[in-house]
Order: C-alpha cells, then sequence, then structure tokens
C-alpha cells in the first residue's frame, strides 16, 4: 500500500519539493539568509541579444505571485545570480544602475545614487563578473543589503530596505530588465 501510494505522489509529479534548472543551473528550492530559511519564488534566465547573460533566483520568507507583495513582504530576502557568461565589473553595475533608474522618478534616484555607487564599488573590487560565478544580493531587516560573491561576503552592508526594494524592482519592476524574466521569478 505505501509503495502505491509512494508511485502515485511520483507519477503526479508532487510531494518533494525541487527547485529549477535554469540553462544547466540549479537553482535550489531553500536557501538561508541569517537564520531565517527562504523558499524560492521563482527563477529565469537574463538574456541580452543573443547571449544568456545569467541564471537568477528570488528568495522570500513567503511566496507571492506578485511583484507589489514581493516588493512589501518583511523580512530577508535573496536574489541568487549564477553568471553564464563573462561581464566587465562596469557593464554589470551599469545594468544595474540602469534598472533601478527605470523603475524611479528622478528624485528618488537622486535619494538612492550614494548607495548605487557603494553597489558600484563593491563590484568594482571584484572585477570581472565570470562565467561560473555566483553572487547573491542578500538582504538582512537589521543589516541591509548584503552582496556575497561565491558565498563571501564583500564590502560593507548597504543601509534600507528602500535600496533593497529598489534592487528587486530592476527585474519585478514595472519596466523590468525583461518582461519574461519577470514572469518567471513571480513564478507565472
Amino acid at each position: 500500500m505505501v509503495f502505491r501510494a509512494l508511485a502515485l505522489v511520483l507519477s503526479l509529479g508532487i510531494g518533494v519539493a525541487h527547485g529549477a534548472d535554469v540553462a544547466g543551473v540549479k537553482i535550489d528550492d531553500k536557501t538561508r539568509v541569517g537564520t531565517s530559511e527562504l523558499t524560492l519564488n521563482g527563477a529565469g534566465l537574463r538574456k541580452r541579444a543573443f547571449f544568456q547573460v545569467y541564471a537568477i533566483g528570488l528568495y522570500v520568507p513567503q511566496k507571492a505571485s506578485s511583484a507589489q507583495a514581493l516588493l512589501e513582504q518583511p523580512g530577508p530576502k535573496r536574489v541568487a545570480i549564477h553568471m553564464l557568461r563573462d561581464v566587465g565589473a562596469e557593464a554589470f553595475s551599469e545594468a544595474l544602475a540602469e534598472g533601478i533608474r527605470a523603475n524611479h522618478s528622478e528624485a528618488e534616484v537622486k535619494v538612492l545614487e550614494p548607495r548605487i555607487k557603494d553597489l558600484t564599488s563593491i563590484i568594482a573590487e571584484v572585477g570581472e563578473a565570470k562565467k561560473g560565478m555566483a553572487f547573491a544580493l542578500d538582504f538582512q531587516p537589521q543589516t541591509g543589503t548584503v552582496m556575497l560573491v561565491n558565498g563571501a561576503a564583500r564590502g560593507k552592508p548597504i543601509a534600507g530596505d528602500d535600496f533593497y526594494r529598489a534592487l528587486l524592482k530592476i527585474w519585478i519592476g514595472d519596466k523590468p530588465v525583461q518582461d519574461d524574466l519577470k514572469k518567471a521569478l513571480l513564478g507565472s
């Protein structure tokens, strides 16, 4: 009886949670930020022209299918980026900054600008984002935004939950960097 039930669960594809496979990169279904366990909300592929740039996963305390719900959700979060090609530090930084500018008014960008420069400095210290590197942009409520490169924290934390929301809007804002990527991160 147990074997029949197990066979039924496996044949229906339900039961054991599993992550996603994006362009050959395994995106885990769970991760930890500090002492909190987070769940994969969605994962997708960032493309530029014909090139696959990176695989990305969005982790949150509670899954949601609306961008607004994710942006307003309290607690830690993680954007996990797995590079699929080499990208220079300047190009990587500028792409993030452009994504923030596209989703904010000029006045909002002015408030965020010093922290955008902090992120740019951290990326410049890392140098080229090479194929195979793993980046994580973690939000820790008491600390701010922390960048990890291959699991090691780099630079100093960047204060403010408004800054982390600005980062999230790059991918899930009103003007996302890529529409189908937004849908993937929203789990749709």
